[in-house]
């Protein structure tokens, strides 16, 4: 156990990711432990790795999804993402149980901190539950400011209203943006309009009800510098994306839309012809997880009043199913899972 550790996990945010993996839609093929927005105490480790991770026991840290050597060039370059030794197989809430304990996913009391494993100390005083808030807003500063290379005064139009389209508009915000404009689609993404709103949006527009790119027009006289797609399952944002997109202007593609192939309405001589920057994001770097952990310390979001929705493993499942579109009440916005919680009777 010297290069190892335990994490008792105190909190794990709940992602599009895995109501993906609870319905089937995105699936490994192998059986795994679920979880990777995870908040933690480390409750054992080896010397190595502690000198390695630079903790101790007793320590709250924050763990990184993906795993990284630390030797290969896209280690060395600060691209752990595409670590030649790891990767998507090896991701926490994706690893095979049959590799090393199994205890590799947040849905659990207790996770193994493998020898390649990412850990950041947690700020004194800040709320677990609210922790876990790390990862969306770490995806927020990097897909809404340092991909696209945000500068002051800069039109931002971001697609989708969930935890990382508001961790979007305050990343945005924080370059500095002139301008953010936010969609939602229908009634469902009314309030988590209104919330955008209390993050900093200048605009927001329901795509059911009023074109977005004749809003956006009417607001600032022209289109955005940046666009952040950050829905979720919808074939038709990425056209809506492209034609919010000023020429010469930057789109950032985040959402995934699963087994989905196509694309109603959009025209790839419009990326030619306004000769458009399309960058594909998947992750988050350290440096940005490290620094939206530093941003919830100040508070000065209103991330700890957004609804949020703390269940127990025992109520792990009705919430993934909510999430997914399911029946019942409406999903929060953030969703938690607490492992030592108890949701029912």
């Amino acid at each position: 156990m010297a290069d190892t550790g335990v994490l008792r996990v105190e909190a794990c945010g709940l992602c599009g990711t895995d109501h993906e993996q609870y319905t089937g839609a995105l699936h490994p093929g192998w059986p795994f432990v679920p979880g990777h927005e995870v908040v933690g105490v480390v409750e054992g480790v080896g010397a190595e790795a502690a000198r390695r991770w630079g903790v101790v026991e007793g320590d709250r840290v924050a763990l990184e999804v993906f795993l990284g050597c630390g030797e290969c060039p896209a280690c060395g370059a600060g691209d752990v993402r595409h670590c030649v030794r790891h990767g998507l197989r090896t991701m926490y809430g994706f690893l095979a149980v049959e590799e090393g304990t199994g205890l590799s996913g947040g849905y659990a009391t207790h996770l193994e901190l493998r020898p390649d494993s990412r850990l950041l100390k947690v700020p004194d005083g800040l709320d677990p539950v609210l922790a876990t808030a790390f990862n969306p807003l770490g995806a927020g500063l990097r897909w809404g400011a340092r991909l696209p290379g945000t500068r002051p005064g800069d039109v931002v139009a971001v697609l989708g209203p969930g935890i990382r389209g508001l961790c979007v508009v305050a990343a945005s915000r924080e370059a500095g943006a002139g301008f953010v404009m936010v969609t939602g689609a229908g009634e469902r993404d009314a309030d988590r309009l209104a919330w955008a709103r209390r993050f900093g949006a200048d605009l927001t527009v329901d795509v059911t009800e009023e074109d977005p790119v004749v809003a956006l027009r009417r607001a600032t006289g022209g289109r955005a510098d940046v666009v952040v797609d950050v829905t979720a399952m919808a074939p038709t944002a990425f056209a809506q994306a492209v034609a919010l997109c000023r020429t010469g202007g930057t789109v950032v593609v985040a959402g995934t839309r699963g087994a989905t192939t196509e694309a109603p309405g959009f025209h790839p001589d419009d990326v030619v012809g306004r000769e458009l920057r399309v960058l594909g994001a998947l992750g988050v770097d350290t440096a940005d997880y490290a620094a939206a952990l530093d941003l919830l310390a100040t508070g000065r979001y209103p991330f700890a009043d957004v609804p949020r929705e703390v269940v127990g493993l025992d109520g792990a499942a009705d919430l993934l199913v909510r999430m997914a579109g399911g029946s019942g009440p409406p999903p929060p916005v953030h969703g938690v899972v607490v492992p030592d919680l108890r949701s029912g009777p």
